[in-house]
């Protein structure tokens, strides 16, 4: 038993972000249907896209049904999954969903228990909410290329798709809180979400430096914002990651680096004094640490209890002891590959239910549509000539 398997989940979504949020509820059981155009040319119904890593990772454990939404007979399909259904997903821009008579108010009609969640660029409201909106465009207006990147390098982009992975997450666990609301009350809701919203959120500790004390952080490299020395340091055979978080910690760095003179020292001793000389405390650090390897250091500190690791790319990664001992890269069966693997969820549960959350390859398009459609009582023939007047 999962902890979702009660709950029929109908995605409306493309891209990134709203296969994120779907994903989260379909790992951990729900099951989900996909609602894809009959087939075309391009996007995500290519051949080649769905055979591609990011489909492959985004879609698992999904059911796909075509269904053309734009014709009566389609919609009117559509609508009996509703009646059925716990939760729709969407991310169209706002006012798409109106226009197709699929928004939340014409859906709770017809399922007043209907859990809808929506994912937008830049909120529902506001005078820049029916602008498109991509993860990279959110990433400069949140402020978060603003603060990535070293100082004076200029803005820069997060390695990965923040703003999209983000706001899935967060519409998750917004449509988890609505259901749990639903079983107290009875009633389904609207949740919503945005790229910008997500991204604002997740600056967290920076934006709130900006609204609690005036101040807007800046480019610090690899270095911790606000805690010094926190960061990326040299070696004699590439960097490595030193993290004290403590005095105490600060400490014994100065022990291990042969320097304990450092730790009593007033221009050093406490936090905000250490801040205001950030580039002279880095820079003696680097200037013993440059000395020995990577490994050398990193076992040191950790010896006396001071946090501290490699810096790897994403292939050593994957290939590290530790990263392959939790499993997070999961095996999947797929007709196209001999040898394929996803990213699992960051999750275990104790009794090991659903580890990793990994089921099933992503269909390919309009897998399940006659199973589903016989679900919902239609014959062979039906299916037939809707096939054959493109509504599927």
């Amino acid at each position: 038993m999962l902890p979702l398997d009660h709950l029929l989940v109908l995605d409306l979504t493309a891209f990134r972000a709203g296969p994120t949020a779907v994903r989260q509820l379909a790992d951990w059981g729900a099951r989900v249907i996909t609602i894809e155009r009959p087939p075309a040319d391009g996007g995500e119904n290519a051949v080649g896209a769905r055979l591609g890593s990011d489909f492959q990772n985004l879609r698992r454990n999904n059911e796909s049904l075509t269904l053309d939404l734009k014709q009566p007979e389609g919609k009117a399909v559509f609508l009996e999954l509703v009646t059925r259904a716990d939760v729709v997903v969407e991310n169209f821009a706002p006012g798409v969903t109106s226009r197709l008579g699929l928004d939340w108010e014409s859906l709770r009609v017809v399922n007043p228990r209907l859990v809808y969640g929506s994912i937008s660029g830049f909120g529902q409201v506001g005078p820049w909410s029916h602008r498109p909106g991509y993860d990279q465009v959110a990433q400069g207006m949140s402020g978060l290329m603003s603060v990535t990147g070293l100082p004076g390098q200029g803005p820069v982009r997060s390695g990965h798709a923040v703003a999209d992975s983000s706001s899935g997450i967060y519409l998750a666990f917004g449509i988890l809180m609505a259901l749990i609301r639903r079983d107290r009350t009875g009633e389904g809701s609207w949740v919503r979400t945005s790229l910008l919203e997500s991204l604002v959120a997740m600056m967290d500790f920076q934006a709130a430096r900006v609204l609690m004390e005036g101040e807007v952080p800046q480019q610090q490299g690899n270095h911790h914002p606000t805690g010094v020395p926190m960061g990326t340091f040299p070696s004699a055979d590439g960097v490595f990651n030193l993290a004290p978080g403590t005095n105490a910690h600060f400490r014994s760095v100065c022990q291990v680096l042969g320097h304990p003179e450092w730790a009593d020292d007033e221009r050093y001793a406490q936090p905000g004094s250490r801040r205001k000389r950030r580039e002279e405390v880095n820079e003696m650090i680097a200037a013993v640490t440059i000395t020995r390897s990577a490994e050398e250091w990193i076992d040191a500190f950790l010896a006396v209890g001071v946090p501290s690791g490699p810096v790897l790319d994403l292939g050593q990664m994957f290939a590290h002891p530790q990263v392959q001992a939790l499993g997070i890269a999961q095996p999947v069966d797929h007709p196209e590959f001999a040898d394929a693997a996803v990213v699992g969820q960051p999750l275990t549960f104790g009794d090991g239910v659903g580890d990793r959350g990994v089921r099933r390859a992503a269909p390919s398009l309009g897998a399940h549509t006659e199973t589903i459609l016989a679900e919902l009582g239609r014959t062979s023939e039906e299916v037939a000539s809707m096939r054959e007047r493109h509504i599927i």
